[in-house]
């Protein structure tokens, strides 16, 4: 209980200011399409340079959880996901504010998240020395099966059709070789210089996502601004019902914690694999995709409770659990901060003031998430020509401003223009984005893998040696199994 005896550090004036202002700050930063949690905690470490260590890491730790949450408003409001931790939240999210039910879905976002946040945070505080070791385990083999265990839950990616959404899988890993090989340096599907760098994970996934939408609302005829009428809905009510779906909260609470744990996965892995798995053991599995509550609970809930132990590994190990924790290394080493034990013993003071600040965080960011769902019905009542000049504006300043790359604008317009002719043949951006996350793990941690194993015939005993391989190689077989038993029972029905 020695967190307890550092409580009283988060609540000075400064503290609490810096708490306020980051967690706002965190939320209009993650609602804005292309400025994910990684890049915003990366613009905001230059500034902790003359705070002091809890302070600037206090700022860090609200920016980062607020970050993930608010990245859901534009994913509800407009089908703009604002990170890629969002991804599933787009798929029901945004069928419901179609409904006319936007402000209760931004309650079920922000509900589950304050809880999955709680959660992985209390995680983090009473069990970082057993998890510590847990994460210690996965090595290039593990993050491989890992990876594949991510490509066998794209099936069942906002797709009615298994085929379609392994199909669209498989053109996001495809979409992932594109640029210069990691281990040889030869350039592979480089067929203009733009693509030399390969294609950015930002300017895929505002490409996929805005441009699509953008190009259905100037398809519509007439212009009908009271389209997404939003319904009202009581707060208690919308508690009360989220507080009930124990499924969803259980599976996006579980899938986030254990992926925080894993280096290197991050909220989108979680995200994607809770939805899948929360529509896998859904007795409603029709009604995904269509505006299922469960679907935004288990989703959020997840990438909400992968924020706390993501940072177990970065903190005793010095291993990040996620892209954004591997940025935050650079606010702890500023001030002479090294990650492991020192944090607990020389560093305690500070180490257990900025993990205090995280809960209090996730109190701010309900609070001010709720509010903000208030002020959803203004963005909702723009007639769509104004919000497709709007959208179309931040998609280009959000994928720009990520590299300072006019090619990545190209890549993003020529991807979106791409995806609105495939979304009229029934193929979804979910499928291939997670192929675009999940290609470059899996080829990295394989080549890794063929070296440690050192023979070409040394691989395949490698990758299946071990307890822990083959538990996830039986996931990986029991996944794909169940989504086509489901596939054929549907079709059955």
């Amino acid at each position: 209980m020695e967190f307890l005896y550092y409580f009283d550090n988060v609540f000075t004036f400064t503290n609490i200011l810096i708490l306020i202002l980051g967690t706002i700050g965190g939320l209009l930063m993650g609602a804005a399409p292309g400025l994910s949690p990684t890049m915003a905690v990366a613009l905001l470490i230059p500034f902790t340079f003359r705070m002091l260590p809890e302070q600037g890491l206090i700022m860090l730790g609200a920016v980062y959880t607020a970050t993930v949450a608010g990245g859901a408003i534009s994913g509800i409001l407009l089908k703009i996901p604002g990170a890629p931790a969002n991804i599933a939240t787009v798929m029901d999210g945004y069928p419901m504010a179609q409904q006319g039910r936007s402000a209760e879905a931004l309650h079920y976002c922000f509900i589950s998240s304050f809880i999955g946040g709680v959660i992985g945070i209390f995680v983090l505080i009473f069990f970082t020395p057993v998890l510590a070791d847990f994460a210690l385990k996965f090595g290039p083999s593990h993050m491989f099966w890992i990876a594949i265990f991510g490509v066998t839950v794209i099936s069942s990616l906002d797709s009615k059709s298994i085929i379609k959404g392994l199909f669209s899988g498989a053109i996001g890993l495809w979409l992932a070789t594109i640029g210069y090989d990691m281990i040889l340096g030869v350039e592979r599907f480089v067929f203009t210089p733009i693509f030399s760098g390969g294609i950015n994970i930002i300017a895929a996934l505002v490409g996929l996502f805005a441009i699509p939408q953008v190009l259905s609302m100037l398809e519509e005829k007439k212009v009908n601004i009271d389209q997404f009428a939003m319904n009202k809905v009581s707060l208690l009510q919308s508690l009360r019902y989220n507080l009930s779906r124990i499924k969803a909260l259980s599976i996006g609470s579980l899938f986030g914690v254990i992926i925080g744990l894993i280096p290197g996965a991050g909220g989108q892995i979680a995200g994607l694999v809770s939805y899948a798995q929360i529509k896998k053991s859904s007795a409603n599995k029709e009604n995904f995709g269509k505006g299922e509550p469960d679907g935004i609970i288990a989703a959020e809930s997840a990438n909400n409770a992968m924020v706390g132990p993501s940072l177990v590994p970065l903190l005793t190990l010095g291993v990040p659990g996620s892209p954004t924790a591997a940025v935050l290394i650079g606010g702890l080493l500023i001030h002479g901060m090294f990650p492991g034990p020192n944090l607990f013993t020389i560093y305690a003071e500070t180490t257990w003031t900025f993990i205090n600040s995280l809960l209090v965080a996730q109190v701010m960011m309900l609070v001010f998430g709720l509010y903000i769902s208030g002020l959803a019905k203004y963005v909702i009542k723009t007639p769509p020509h104004f919000m497709a000049a709007a959208i179309t504006i931040l998609a280009i300043f959000g994928t720009y401003s990520v590299q300072h790359n006019f090619g990545d604008v190209i890549v993003m317009l020529l991807l979106g223009c791409s995806m609105f002719f495939l979304s009229k043949f029934g193929f979804t951006a979910a499928p291939i984005v997670l192929g675009i996350i999940l290609g470059p793990i899996a080829e990295t941690n394989f080549n890794q893998a063929k070296i440690i194993a050192g023979t070409q015939n040394g691989i395949f005993d490698y990758l299946t040696s071990g307890p822990l391989n083959l538990t996830i190689i039986f996931l990986c077989v029991a996944s794909v199994g169940y989504g086509i038993y489901g596939d054929i029972k549907q079709k059955k029905k």
